[in-house]
């Protein structure tokens, strides 16, 4: 299994602003849905990882930085890699990229994983948390070397 998961996007006209680039917060919304992808690719379906284990994972830290404009029409590449399983959390790296590959914006997204029905954190399902630590990017490990 590839430690990089790469999803493409299309820019359509809801996804930019009044200037016809992309709105920076929707940036946050293609990482949400790469990762959802990226999950899927690895045979973890959200609502059935809520319906079978009683969890689900929310973002509980996102730190972006802006690089340059996306514009209506083009083609983004959104690429996810794990950096770090802990017990209750996954960290991620995350990056937005064009077709001719230059960076547009790229971050570090935490999702922790909490009960369904109370919303409380709660350690990650041991089943869960072994599918995903051999995932993590050697570069980028627990001590961020």
């Amino acid at each position: 299994m590839a430690r990089e998961h790469r999803w493409t996007v299309r820019v359509y006209w809801e996804d930019t602003d009044a200037g016809g680039i992309v709105y920076y917060a929707n940036y946050l919304k293609f990482f949400e849905r790469a990762r959802t992808e990226w999950l899927r690719q690895l045979g973890l379906q959200q609502q059935v990882l809520r319906e079978r284990l009683g969890g689900m994972f929310v973002v509980t830290q996102a730190q972006v930085s802006y690089r340059h404009p996306a514009r209506l029409d083009d083609q983004l590449h959104v690429v996810t890699a794990a950096s770090d399983v802990g017990r209750a959390t996954v960290t991620l790296v995350q990056r937005a990229q064009r077709d001719d590959g230059v960076l547009l914006c790229d971050g570090q997204v935490r999702i922790g994983w909490v009960d369904a029905a109370s919303l409380r954190p709660a350690r990650l399902p041991a089943a869960l948390a072994e599918a995903l630590r051999p995932l993590v990017l050697p570069a980028l490990g627990e001590n961020g070397t």
